[in-house]
């Protein structure tokens, strides 16, 4: 039977009624604290017609802090801070998974008060980091300990705990894009000579660690992870993409994970291999992070007769709230303005608005 965007889906007990999902996009409109607030309760309720929101990255410790201004949930402040925005999209009849995203090296002291800290002693190259001040280079992180290594695996369950009383449905795992889960994957940011680096099952037990501790947590059926196999954001290499991926996706098939995300990072090949590797749920993002085409209906159906069962889309939420059915009625999408994708403030973020018809002639 062939699969369509509009129709509902399972998704581990979670009932979708369509297979949209609202991509994880950072925006910066936190409080300095870390706390959620009204103007980002209603940025999600607008777009709670996605069959599941994905939030922006939330630190699961301050020292997983990469950014300013960014949300967190490690302390019961910002529990509660949350709750404002879970219930609104959930009264807006939606649903919405936490990621959590701990930035390892790709951080400041200017942001967090405190060194990053990184698989190995090694800075991204020609990187530069947001800070309070502006960009700033990226520092040379403190090499976790081999105890430290679990615990910051455990941070994610903490924090997993955290989303569930603050009312979010589930959470997923960020393991793309160079932060700290994919500073383990990767063979250059990653040198350690102990049971966490050097071979591939030492490069994925970080990862491995991290979703199991998660699921022991709160369930494997509100646990998902995303990956971007060989995407080298943030100078986090990847080498042997298809063997690495593939070792760390069947060692997550022993758990009955909610979903593994991919971005589509690596060529379709690949990823169409990983997708025979993978045999549980699988949400793709079509479009390349930072690159000039946004995903479309077409890339979306594409993937989806590849063996995709959902479909995330990132930047074409941005500017349209109502993407669904813009999507559904072959509506044109609006553009969002980048200059406003992180300076903070309702402009370019909640000033966006559902498809005006033209006025009958």
């Amino acid at each position: 039977m062939t699969k369509t965007l509009f129709e509902a889906y399972d998704l581990a007990g979670l009932r979708l009624p369509n297979r949209i999902a609202m991509a994880p996009m950072g925006r910066v409109r936190s409080g300095v604290e870390g706390l959620a607030t009204p103007s980002m309760a209603a940025y999600y309720a607008q777009r709670a017609t996605a069959g599941l929101i994905i939030s922006e990255g939330v630190q699961p410790s301050l020292l997983g802090q990469s950014n300013p201004r960014t949300p967190g949930l490690h302390t019961d402040a910002q529990v509660d801070s949350w709750k404002q925005v879970t219930g609104a999209v959930h009264a807006n009849g939606g649903r919405i998974f936490a990621q959590l995203m701990h930035g390892g090296r790709i951080g400041h002291p200017d942001t967090t008060g405190m060194q990053p800290v990184g698989p190995s002693a090694v800075a991204a190259r020609d990187t530069m980091v947001f800070t309070p001040t502006g960009p700033q280079p990226a520092p040379i992180p403190r090499a976790l300990t081999t105890a430290e290594v679990g615990d910051e695996a455990l941070s994610y369950a903490r924090a997993a705990r955290r989303a569930i009383d603050a009312g979010f449905d589930g959470v997923e795992l960020h393991g793309a894009n160079g932060y700290l889960i994919g500073q383990f994957l990767s063979s250059n940011a990653n040198l350690r000579t102990d049971g966490y680096g050097g071979s591939i099952a030492g490069r994925i037990r970080f990862a491995a660690e991290a979703v199991a501790a998660t699921v022991d947590a709160i369930g494997a059926g509100r646990v998902g992870i995303r990956l971007s196999p060989g995407a080298g954001i943030w100078d986090a290499i990847d080498e042997d993409v298809p063997e690495l991926y593939g070792a760390l996706l069947a060692e997550l098939a022993t758990h009955d994970l909610a979903y593994v995300h991919l971005e589509a990072t690596a060529d379709e090949e690949t990823l169409v291999g990983l997708r025979r590797t993978w045999p549980g749920r699988l949400i793709v993002n079509p479009s390349i992070p930072g690159g000039p085409v946004p995903a479309d209906r077409k890339a979306a159906e594409h993937w989806l007769d590849l063996g995709a069962d959902v479909i995330s889309f990132g930047r074409a939420f941005l500017a349209n709230p109502d993407l669904v059915e813009r999507l559904r009625a072959d509506l044109p999408l609006d553009e969002a303005d980048e200059a406003t994708y992180y300076t903070g403030g309702d402009t370019g973020y909640l000033t966006y608005g559902a498809y005006r018809y033209p006025a009958a002639g």
